[in-house]
């Protein structure tokens, strides 16, 4: 239930935002925010069930940042619910085509994390600048957020949502502000995926790699370091499936979990490790559960004041964006190609209707391939130190 309850609280404000900022309605944000819960839920439970491991999944944070970042694409939403479709095909194809999967792990990673890095870095500094706007309202908030993470550093985020949710409800106590009991009900909307060629460039293919180098391959990682072997090609099908099915209602992207992963996996979860599955059972459960909530979330927040839900999401994604910029500047040799690649994703450039986050990634493509490859030493001459 605390992986389930942790997972939700931590991000869903990322989501909000991402899928706002690529031209959703709150009626059509509400409804992939449904959708990506009821994925991860039943796919939770069908992967437990089966593998008798506790695997879980989460919707895509890093993915959900970078739609943020990504602006309205000229095909309106629609080619944005294309583009989402699109990402569930390729991680689909993933599974069915080993290569797919062998090509993503050969981009550098540090080059993957300097893009998530750079994406990250406008959401980061959204509580900073609401100071400047709100602070009244964003300051007990940050205040929250810090003696949390000083005292139980797992709930920082969860508790300063509350925080928020507590500042929403003064705000419209203050206002005299009345909320229809009917919009509460959690609901689907479809909206027919549109492929327009810009979004597919712009916003499936970052997605879906950020998705694989920041999600699902972590993901394994965290199982493995627990003695837990993933069922990589059938929780990609899984995934893949889910996130295809869940486009057309909203849904962006639904991942194998890397940093909640620990929670269900590791020894909070019992002993005895052949009986953890059951926490992750127990935590599809738990989502599908909060799935029913996600519609009262959705309105109350909002109704919040402009910058403070962004503010929330910023805190969530500091820790995220403080891994990826060290991952990013870690190596000496890669600098220069990964610092071109965090200021391009950073920059907010658009071309051809082509988000930055592309463009990030081809130029350090390019910078590493120009000025970072290694080029073997002549005969007779000792290698540079």
């Amino acid at each position: 239930m605390v992986t389930a309850l942790v997972g939700f609280t931590s991000s869903f404000a990322v989501v909000l935002a991402g899928l706002r900022a690529t031209g959703a309605s709150p009626e059509q944000a509400a409804s992939g925010l449904l959708a990506l819960t009821l994925a991860m839920g039943l796919g939770i439970v069908l992967l437990a069930l089966r593998y008798r491991i506790p695997v879980t999944l989460a919707w895509s944070t890093p993915g959900a940042a970078l739609l943020a970042g990504a602006g309205i694409p000229s095909g309106g939403w629609p080619a944005a619910v294309g583009a989402f479709l699109v990402t569930g095909v390729l991680i689909a194809l993933t599974a069915a085509v080993p290569w797919l999967g062998r090509l993503v792990a050969r981009i550098p990673q540090h080059l993957a994390q300097a893009m998530l890095a750079g994406v990250l870095l406008p959401l980061c500094l959204a509580p900073f600048q609401s100071l400047g706007t709100i602070p009244l309202l964003v300051l007990p908030v940050i205040l929250v957020w810090l003696a949390a993470s000083a005292v139980a550093p797992k709930w920082s985020v969860p508790l300063a949502l509350v925080a928020a949710l507590t500042v929403i409800g003064v705000q419209l106590g203050l206002a005299g502000t009345t909320i229809d009991p009917s919009s509460l009900t959690p609901s689907l909307a479809f909206t027919v995926p549109v492929l327009d060629p810009a979004a597919v460039i712009g916003i499936a293919l970052p997605l879906y790699v950020v998705t694989m180098a920041s999600q699902n391959l972590p993901g394994v990682a965290v199982l493995s370091s627990f003695g837990y072997e993933t069922p990589w090609r059938p929780a990609l099908a899984v995934t893949g499936l889910g996130t295809a099915v869940v486009a057309p209602f909203g849904g962006h992207a639904v991942n194998l979990a890397a940093l909640s992963a620990a929670l269900s996996a590791g020894e909070g979860a019992g002993e005895d490790r052949d009986r953890r599955w059951i926490a992750a059972l127990t935590a599809g459960v738990s989502y599908l559960v909060l799935a029913a909530g996600s519609g009262a979330l959705v309105v109350v927040v909002g109704a919040a004041p402009p910058g403070l839900v962004e503010a929330v999401a910023g805190l969530a994604l500091i820790g995220t964006m403080a891994t990826a910029v060290t991952a990013a500047f870690q190596d000496a040799t890669g600098r220069m190609s990964g610092a071109v690649t965090f200021l391009l994703a950073a920059s907010g450039l658009s071309v051809l209707g082509i988000g930055g986050a592309f463009w990030a990634l081809v130029g350090g493509l390019l910078v590493r391939a120009a000025i970072e490859r290694r080029r073997a030493p002549r005969v007779g001459t000792a290698p540079p130190a």
